[in-house]
């Protein structure tokens, strides 16, 4: 029985391997210098939290009265979709300050970990 390669094409597992290593590194190193912030959560410079609660709290009062009720089940959805968007909407998301070479660096190990799992998954035919 004759072992195949990465993508059951003849070959690559060593590429496959090590272009695995360097994409899972560079994206770890990538996701590790992205600071991740809340942000104030405003409508029309006021506070919104509490109003974004109105449909789910509705939604919650009629599914307590009646728990077969497709508007209730409606409000209560879309007051987890509001909450939901709103909490991603205010989300920050900033880069921390790091220098060119470990920049560099990261981009590398990322995309030339892609480049060779992709290339790992081409057949490899021996040089004639």
């Amino acid at each position: 029985m004759a072992i195949e390669g990465a993508g059951g094409t003849p070959g690559g597992i060593g590429q496959f391997l090590c272009g695995f290593v360097m994409a899972v590194a560079g994206g770890w190193l990538l996701l590790n210098q992205v600071m991740v912030t809340g942000g104030a959560w405003t409508l029309w410079g006021y506070d919104a939290f509490g109003l974004s609660l109105v449909p789910f709290i509705a939604g919650i009062a009629m599914l307590f009265f009646n728990g077969r009720s497709i508007v209730g089940w409606l409000l209560l959805t879309a007051g987890l979709v509001i909450i939901v968007a709103a909490v991603i909407m205010n989300l920050r998301i900033h880069f921390r300050p790091t220098s060119l070479f470990n920049t560099l660096m990261i981009l590398v190990l990322l995309f030339g970990g892609i480049g060779l799992l992709a290339r790992s998954l081409r057949s490899q035919s021996p040089k004639a």
